[in-house]
């Protein structure tokens, strides 16, 4: 048996950007996407906290140092710049290995730079 569980957050994250004409992503920072273990097309489900959409996606990586939380594609319908999102990905675990995990979880603040842990 797998259990489905939290591997990463993004909490309060803000929408730098939305760019309905590309592929569909999410666009982050790769310095936060390393910070927070998100791997490139990794899936993401993301919960907007200004309107109430959740929505799925995947992870692209922006430029280092930039701190890029672009809407790409449909998914720029679903927000807009400031918005703050949670940004989760989750991962498959046996029993054993879910009863040791701890997932990366990360707060931010207006300006998407990482303020500490999130709960």
């Amino acid at each position: 048996m797998l259990l489905s569980l939290l591997k990463s957050k993004l909490h309060h994250i803000r929408v730098t950007g939305a760019e309905l004409d590309y592929e569909g992503s999410l666009s982050l920072d790769r310095d936060l996407m390393d910070a927070a273990g998100i791997l490139p097309f990794e899936k993401l489900l993301i919960a907007n906290l200004e309107n109430t959409n959740r929505f799925e996606t995947y992870a692209i990586e922006a430029p280092r140092g930039s701190r890029t939380c672009r809407l790409n594609g449909a998914a720029a319908r679903l927000g807009q710049t400031d918005d703050r999102l949670i940004v989760m990905s989750f991962t498959l675990l046996t029993p054993d290995e879910a009863a040791a995990h701890t997932p990366r979880a990360l707060r931010f603040d207006a300006e998407n730079r990482v303020v500490g842990p999130a709960s």
